[in-house]
């Protein structure tokens, strides 16, 4: 039998070096958490060659943790209730290490994959709960303070993740990118136990929503699995991945049913009534499947068409976190003073400017006119995730800012590994559709094209060679006009998703209204 919900009780925010203490464990677990999704990005080749499997079966090292991880995200409410803020998020960091340890250790790519999911799985808790934690531990004033040290490990550790996975794979060996959590792990748990022990929150019994949980498996586990092997399986033409579809639609179709009429929901669906949550949960999921998409495509473009090593790659897609870093303050003490519907735009133009200077680029673009935009999207980085969490949780009491900030991370990690399936499937698209296109035009009523043919036959190459020769180019070309599409668009949609964010309604004085968690 359910017990009544506890009064809420707050606690006084903490002061001086306890505040500072608090801030840096409750940033090192997120920088942990947030970076060990990137990190065996540049990684793959490495594991999976040490495993023997396939770059394809290799991905799964990344989705598995992504799904896991977004699965358990919005159960963060429920354990919140049942075993306390505090308790819980030290149990996530505890079996975060462990998990990672287990990762390190494992002798194939099966094991890996298992032990991926399980270390994305106890990540769940970990994000919004040093979220709510950092709120109750500043005065409500100083909130916007708060989640600007909060977001900047969030835009650090995708940043440095490609980096320092990628300097540990060539110079240790990789399952080291898996240990370095444990260090990390140890210094944030001692510090977070030593300061908030005293600070629980009430807990009571909460009945578990077994069939929801199950429902909520089994349809974002089939949907990623669909969106993962969808390109190997040449899409709807795969029994299997109909499969995968029909399964997906239909456990969503009665997961909601489900939860909006159980007593105790897994998810707190209610949330959608409220104008202000939908519209910032969903630009800010939309937004971050638009650019982790396009992430995952700039590296990928470089080096597979403009010769790029991982390591250049990296230091492409570094300096985004250079102004991001710098703005993020600003930001974050302004932003009880200025609309967040007015940041959130200017971010959102930000990224339609940036995306629109790729859309221009072409093969022969040199570094700097590659790095230049990466650099402006450092702006756009720190005006977007502290106006939009302010604005998803204006006007929420303090005890439903868990289960709020578990449900919009949920969304926002779903569309960003959505994103990154739905933009390699479209380039490799559009590539093959630009080459189609291009060869019409290699004939011999084409001037550049025979001057080209005649030109490499006079340097000795045989004929096969020539058209060998011929059909790179033209290969590079439709994969550049296919980078160029995919930025186009997702700057057009940028601009799209403007109206959206003005579709809230966000309380003004102090940040985020009762975003300010415990600091009532």
């Amino acid at each position: 039998m359910a017990t009544a919900a506890p009064a809420y009780v707050a606690h006084p925010p903490l002061e001086g070096a306890a505040r500072l203490w608090g801030t840096v464990a409750l940033s090192a677990a997120t920088f942990m958490n947030v970076l060990d999704s990137s990190i065996a990005n540049v990684s793959l080749p490495a594991i999976s060659g040490d495993l023997g499997v396939s770059t394809t079966q290799g991905t799964w090292v990344i989705t598995s943790f992504a799904v896991a991880n977004a699965i358990a995200v919005p159960l963060t409410g429920f354990m919140t209730q049942r075993f306390g803020q505090v308790r819980l998020f030290m149990a996530s960091v505890i079996l975060f290490m462990v998990t990672s340890l287990m990762c390190g250790l494992a002798p194939n790519m099966t094991t890996l994959i298992a032990f991926r999911a399980l270390q994305g799985f106890v990540a769940g808790p970990m994000i919004p709960l040093s979220q709510t934690l950092l709120l109750s531990s500043y005065p409500r004033a100083k909130a916007g303070l708060a989640m600007a040290m909060w977001s900047m490990t969030t835009l650090v550790a995708p940043v440095m993740g490609p980096l320092l996975g990628g300097w540990i794979t060539d110079n240790i060996s990789w399952p080291w990118i898996f240990y370095i959590n444990i260090p990390v792990g140890i210094v944030a748990a001692s510090i977070t136990w030593a300061l908030y022990r005293k600070r629980e929150s009430l807990t009571h019994k909460v009945p578990i929503d077994a069939i929801g949980l199950a429902l909520l498996v089994l349809w974002v586990g089939s949907m990623q699995l669909m969106l993962d092997k969808g390109k190997e399986l040449d899409w709807f033409h795969s029994g299997q991945i109909v499969a995968l579809a029909v399964v997906a639609v239909v456990g969503f179709a009665f997961f909601l049913v489900w939860e909006l009429t159980d007593k105790h929901p897994v998810v707190d669906l209610s949330l959608f009534k409220r104008r202000n949550f939908w519209s910032g949960a969903v630009a800010t999921a939309v937004a971050y499947g638009l650019f982790f998409g396009n992430v995952v495509l700039l590296p990928l473009w470089l080096q597979q068409w403009m010769g790029y090593t991982a390591t250049q790659a990296g230091m492409i897609m570094a300096p985004v976190g250079l102004l991001a870093i710098f703005f993020s303050p600003v930001v974050g003490l302004t932003v009880a003073k200025i609309d967040p519907r007015r940041y959130a735009t200017f971010s959102f133009l930000v990224f339609a400017l940036v995306l629109w200077m790729r859309s221009n680029f072409n093969t022969q673009a040199d570094f700097v006119t590659i790095i230049i935009p990466t650099i402006i999207q450092g702006i756009a980085m720190a005006f977007f995730f502290i106006p939009l969490v302010t604005i998803t949780l204006s006007g929420l009491t303090p005890d439903r800012i868990p289960a709020a900030s578990g449900l919009s991370n949920f969304l926002r990690i779903t569309a960003g590994a959505m994103g990154t399936s739905i933009t390699t499937t479209l380039w490799e698209n559009r590539a093959a559709l630009h080459h189609s296109q291009l060869a019409e035009t290699v004939n011999q009523g084409n001037n550049a094209a025979t001057s080209a043919m005649s030109g490499l036959a006079g340097s000795g190459f045989s004929s096969e060679q020539v058209l060998g020769q011929l059909n790179r180019i033209v290969d590079q070309q439709s994969f550049m006009l296919a980078t160029n599409d995919i930025f186009y668009a997702s700057a057009i949609l940028f601009l799209l998703l403007i109206p959206l964010v003005w579709l809230a309604r966000p309380q003004r004085g102090g940040s985020g209204g009762d975003a300010a968690a415990g600091a009532h």
